[in-house]
């Protein structure tokens, strides 16, 4: 192992060199460095590659520009006449083949780094769901875990072109993930429906989320900052909507965001044993609507049809309360319809149901209570 990484230094020096000497005003046109140590190793073999393609073009180009301009007809030049030139066969032979072991070899140490296994400080499952993420940071006790839902936090305003864009348009969330630095962070990356892929360049880290696969990943974070990335792979209409925002702390602040955490987890609890009113529930409903449901039933309930129904005076919403519990809790197989059992907890089941069944019209003077969506929710 060390062996290669020397080998890779050694054809990555002349590169490195030349790339010390290169504007920094195109840097935001090039790969990101990032900030861990593959990423970086990413960049010097992208670099490695890049040079060595336009090494490669400046000689093939040069070598047809020079022979049509000195050696064209209109001059006189005459065709070389040769047949079978061995030394010819073996040069372009040779050549090809030292060159591809100049790629090879810090390639091959480059993906070994990253294929590399090693004992985890964090284990970190990253779930994609149509269209947010998950993250629950597993833990020997179960009661200690963390898991809480990501999603766009981009106004739909600026989405409908009705206000400007934000300095982070369609790259801000509501929830970052939160890791610390200088730990090795294993993401455990899987999907709950569709095929999405968890991308972060700063961390050189991409791996496809695959319904009833389990992909793993891993970084260790050298600098405390926030840090962008988007789901790459096509996952459905509202794509584009599935940023994701890591925000990587030193460890002591991070050990404060653990504790804030494990204290909303406790105040979950408090709120959906207590009695709320009809109007805390709507209030609390419109902002999980516009959080989980609005990308596909939209802000005026109207939906898009037939994907995607309308919900104003037809369909759940206006019939028994026990079946708009029942599809929000399991979703419809067959459906755009998903399951939000597992991303939302009950209060916000509550509300959602109480805001659906008396907004935009509907009226249905009924209302559902958290700590009866908690029964439901336990008795599964």
């Amino acid at each position: 192992m060390n062996n290669l990484k020397q080998l890779r230094h050694f054809f990555l020096l002349p590169t490195l060199l030349f790339c010390h000497t290169v504007s920094a005003d195109f840097s935001f046109w090039n790969l990101r460095k990032g900030v861990t140590e593959i990423s970086r190793e990413v960049y010097d073999l992208h670099m490695l590659i890049f040079y060595i393609c336009c090494v490669i073009g400046v000689i093939v180009f040069g070598a047809m520009i020079v022979s049509m301009i000195l050696h064209r007809k209109s001059l006189g030049a005459k065709p070389a006449s040769f047949h079978e030139s061995t030394k010819l066969e073996i040069a372009w032979t040779i050549i090809p083949i030292v060159i591809l072991i100049g790629m090879a070899v810090p390639a091959t140490s480059t993906l070994r780094d990253m294929y590399e296994p090693g004992e985890p400080d964090l284990d970190v499952e990253v779930r994609g769901y149509q269209w947010k993420w998950q993250y629950t940071y597993l833990n020997d006790d179960p009661s200690k875990e963390i898991q809480f839902m990501s999603a766009l936090r981009t106004p739909q305003d600026e989405i409908q072109n009705r206000a400007g864009k934000g300095e982070h348009y369609l790259l801000d969330v509501d929830n970052p993930l939160v890791v610390p630095v200088n730990k090795r962070i294993r993401f455990l990356i899987t999907s709950n429906d569709v095929i999405h892929s968890f991308w972060v360049p700063d961390f050189a880290v991409k791996k496809d989320a695959i319904p009833g696969f389990v992909h793993e990943s891993w970084a260790i974070v050298e600098e405390p900052g926030i840090y962008r990335g988007q789901c790459a792979e096509l996952c459905g209409k509202d794509h584009g909507f599935m940023p994701i925002v890591v925000h990587a702390m030193e460890q002591e602040d991070y050990d404060k965001w653990v504790l804030e955490k494990q204290d909303e987890a406790a105040k979950v609890f408090e709120i959906v044993g207590k009695s709320w009113s009809t109007a805390e529930l709507i209030e609390k409903g419109e902002e999980v609507y516009a959080r989980n449901c609005v990308a596909c039933h939209q802000t005026n309930g109207q939906g898009i049809p037939p994907a995607f129904p309308s919900l104003v005076g037809q369909g759940i919403p206006v019939g028994p309360i026990a079946d708009h519990i029942d599809i929000l809790l399991y979703g419809r197989a067959g459906t755009a319809m998903q399951a939000f059992g597992q991303q939302l907890n009950a209060a916000e089941i509550a509300a959602v149901v109480n805001y659906t069944r008396n907004a935009w019209g509907n009226n249905m003077q009924d209302s559902v209570q958290p700590k009866e969506i908690n029964v439901m929710m336990a008795s599964q």
